[in-house]
């Protein structure tokens, strides 16, 4: 079963968000804390807090931000 194509900017922006925010977020609890006993539980806590910010982001910046590498890459064909 595939996903209607109108769909596509929301699914990348609910995809990338969910990866960026998950290693972002273990990324920076590994450096504040340190990989100690309850590092999962804090990685999945501060995930928790970044997704819901991360996933509205993307959602709006992305479509500007493809506008822009419009504008600076070359498209004619290689």
């Amino acid at each position: 079963m595939k996903i209607s194509s109108r769909y596509t900017n929301l699914l990348f922006s609910l995809l990338m968000s969910f990866f960026m925010a998950l290693l972002m977020s273990g990324v920076l609890t590994a450096i504040h804390l340190g990989l100690k006993p309850n590092f999962i539980e804090r990685w999945l806590h501060a995930f928790a807090i970044a997704w819901p910010i991360a996933f509205p982001s993307i959602f709006v910046i992305a479509p500007v931000v493809r506008k822009i590498v419009t504008k600076l890459v070359d498209q004619a064909p290689v």
